[in-house]
Parts: C-alpha cells; sequence; structure tokens
C-alpha cells in the first residue's frame, strides 16, 4: 500500500463519521511496518469528549496496540491537517511521519476554524480569552523536585 491509499482510508473513516452522526468530518490511520494499527473517526460529541479528535484517538488506540507511549516507528496519516491540539498530541507521541489531506482552512470553510487557538497562545496569560490565573503556592515544584529526584522513573 502507499500513502496515497492510507489517505484515502482516514477520508473514508471522515465521510463515515459524519454520515453515521459520530461527530465531525474527521479521520485518522496509523500504520506500522505497512500494517494498519489504529483507525479512528473525530467522536467528540458522540462522547462528550472534547478531545476525542480522530488523530488523538487514533494514537491512543495505536499506543495501545503496541504497548508503549511512543509510535517512533509509525506513520500518520490524517484527513486534515492537524489542529493545534492533535499537533501536540502527535509530538508526544512521536511518530516517523505525517500525511494529511485537506489543510486548515479548508476545515475552517466547513466550520471548524481553529485558527483562534493559534492567536490564543502568542496572547499573555491575561489577555486570554478564557482567564488564566497562576497562583503563589509553597510546594508548587515539589512535583518536579520528586521526579528529578526520584531513581525509578521511566523518562520521556
Amino acid at each position: 500500500m502507499n500513502h496515497e491509499t492510507y489517505l484515502q482510508r482516514a477520508i473514508e473513516l471522515a465521510v463515515e463519521g459524519v454520515k453515521s452522526g459520530t461527530g465531525g468530518p474527521f479521520g485518522a490511520v496509523i500504520v506500522k511496518d505497512g500494517k494498519i494499527l489504529a483507525e479512528a473517526q473525530n467522536n467528540v460529541t458522540t462522547s462528550n469528549d472534547p478531545t476525542a479528535h480522530a488523530e488523538v484517538t487514533a494514537i491512543r488506540k495505536a499506543c495501545e496496540a503496541i504497548g508503549d507511549y511512543q509510535l517512533s516507528d509509525c506513520i500518520l496519516y490524517t484527513s486534515c491537517e492537524p489542529c493545534p491540539m492533535c499537533l501536540g498530541a502527535i509530538y508526544w507521541a512521536r511518530p516517523k511521519e505525517v500525511y494529511f489531506a485537506s489543510q486548515h482552512s479548508d476545515a475552517a470553510s466547513a466550520g471548524f476554524d481553529d485558527s483562534f487557538i493559534y492567536e490564543e497562545i502568542t496572547k499573555s496569560q491575561s489577555e486570554r480569552k478564557i482567564p488564566f490565573y497562576k497562583i503563589e503556592v509553597t510546594d508548587k515544584l515539589k512535583p518536579f523536585q520528586t521526579w528529578v529526584n526520584i531513581e525509578q522513573k521511566i523518562e520521556y
């Protein structure tokens, strides 16, 4: 199989998801060694989970399938250029490549515009639409100190 075949499958998943009412028009496929490890559709509205984007769901399934939190030898195919959340998840999962079909501007024309998130990231915390407040507490660094000092840990 080639890249276009896997991208076509991601697109099929997206269309199936829309037609079945499971979520938005997004699909993703994760492949390792020429075999599909995971497939997913956007199911935000049916799962009541705002993180249930196709890419994030596929990453969760693929990681479970291989028993690892990293997808270093995997390729992610997605029907659309990933949103900021999915982009972050992709970088944390560390696949070796990502292929996408449509661009985020195509999603925006269908009502899925995530440009406001990119704008929010560049704003100071006090200027964001959802206010973020930092509160000084004495143990704020304790989780990080514990992490640094503990010998038995899995670094990622």
